[in-house]
């Protein structure tokens, strides 16, 4: 899951000068005249629900309004997308969310929209450098190699947790499952924090999470963390190898987050809220935290960010094909 629309801040601030010029000549001038819904289909703490609301105070200071976040949680972020598809893209509803908005059509039957053709593409906000391989201090396994020589000992007997079919704590133990050949047997949860309740509890026995949510619980020794699912080892887990280092050939699936609103959005309106988001990833204490985090900045443009969706819903397709785990 990989993207070339990453930008250097001070770029993507001009990008966003230029663009709120424009867009303020075509947007109704008293845009926005009443509090903003932002649709976060996850519960509150899950990934996306975190990303925005480090963006929330930024969002609302700068268009003099408050934004009001609706956690929608449910089917793997489908529930709450599907309520932004079928809205009014006047620019009162917005969604934000992760790579389940791409991930979850090709492992799913029942999505009832086309992540491309019905909505409207704002920005990539950012991404992240993989998800973390975790397990519970009360694991035995303290390697992905101990893990995976465990599950072939008792095939079918233990369990991961995920947030959904498609969601990024789903497709990487999938691709796992796949490569390692063992039969672990997946758990779908309403969200990330339910899932990993139970994991800390000892019920799961392993889950992928982004860092942003993996690194207090192992700095408070309530998991374990075994690999890192990016191409590149993290700065915040220096010790954590990556799962291509493993062995894993070819394994690189990070997660990310975007912005979007329904579809038939003017592109006024579209460059209008682009600048609002370049402008908040530019905060100061936004880069400290999503640095913090294991989160970059990224700030595409529409006309990128659709592109760059079209490329994940493609890859996401094909891969769905190859680990044979279509829709269920």
């Amino acid at each position: 899951m990989k993207t070339s629309t990453r930008l250097a801040t001070a770029t993507l601030c001009a990008l966003g000068i230029a663009a709120t010029a424009f867009a303020t000549e075509k947007v109704a001038k008293d845009y926005p005249n009443k509090p903003i819904r932002v649709v976060v289909p996850s519960p509150a703490g899950g990934p996306p629900d975190l990303v925005m609301r480090m963006l929330l105070p930024h969002f609302s200071q700068s268009m003099g309004q408050p934004l009001v976040l609706d956690n929608r949680a449910g089917a793997g972020g489908v529930v709450g997308s599907a309520t932004v598809a079928k809205g009014t893209p006047d620019g009162y509803t917005w969604l934000v969310t992760t790579a389940s908005h791409t991930n979850t059509p090709p492992f799913s039957k029942n999505v009832p929209f086309d992540p491309v053709k019905d909505f409207s593409h704002v920005s990539l906000i950012a991404q992240n450098f993989g998800q973390a391989f975790v397990v519970s201090t009360h694991s035995p396994a303290k390697s992905v190699q101990e893990l995976i020589a465990l599950a072939k000992t008792k095939p079918g007997k233990m369990n991961y947790a995920s947030a959904g079919i498609g969601t990024a704590s789903h497709i990487p133990a999938e691709v796992m499952k796949s490569m390692a050949g063992v039969d672990i047997v997946g758990v779908q949860y309403k969200g990330v924090p339910e899932g990993i309740t139970d994991l800390i509890a000892g019920r799961m026995d392993l889950m992928f999470v982004g860092t942003q949510i993996a690194l207090p619980l192992l700095q408070s020794n309530r998991l374990r963390v075994l690999a890192l699912t990016g191409a590149k080892r993290w700065k915040g887990m220096p010790d954590v190898p990556t799962m291509q280092e493993l062995g894993f050939k070819g394994y690189d699936l990070i997660n990310w987050f975007g912005f979007w609103l329904p579809p038939g959005a003017s592109p006024a309106l579209l460059a209008r809220l682009h600048a609002e988001t370049v402008k908040a990833l530019a905060a100061p204490e936004v880069l400290k935290q999503f640095d913090a985090q294991g989160l970059e900045a990224v700030g595409s443009t529409p006309e990128n960010f659709v592109k760059f969706v079209t490329a994940q819903s493609k890859f996401m397709n094909e891969l769905a094909r190859k680990i044979d785990v279509g829709a269920k």
